[in-house]
């Protein structure tokens, strides 16, 4: 499988929310944004996984980023 496989959920909405740690358009951590060009499907699934739950709690807080 290519690196592409599982897209990436950036939407060039590059700002990190200081109080969770998500940047505020993929809503992924610092540490995920730097690990997606190394993490294979499996890994890039489970991160796309927690978005909907950190998507609903950053909406809860800030109003939907999307």
């Amino acid at each position: 499988m290519s690196a592409a496989t599982v897209p990436s959920p950036c939407i060039s909405v590059c700002k990190m929310d200081a109080r969770s740690g998500w940047c505020e358009g993929c809503l992924r951590t610092l540490d995920e944004i730097a690990a997606w060009s190394v993490m294979d499907d499996a890994q890039k699934l489970a991160v796309w996984q927690l978005l909907a739950q950190r998507r609903e709690a950053f909406a809860a807080t800030k109003g939907d980023p999307r």
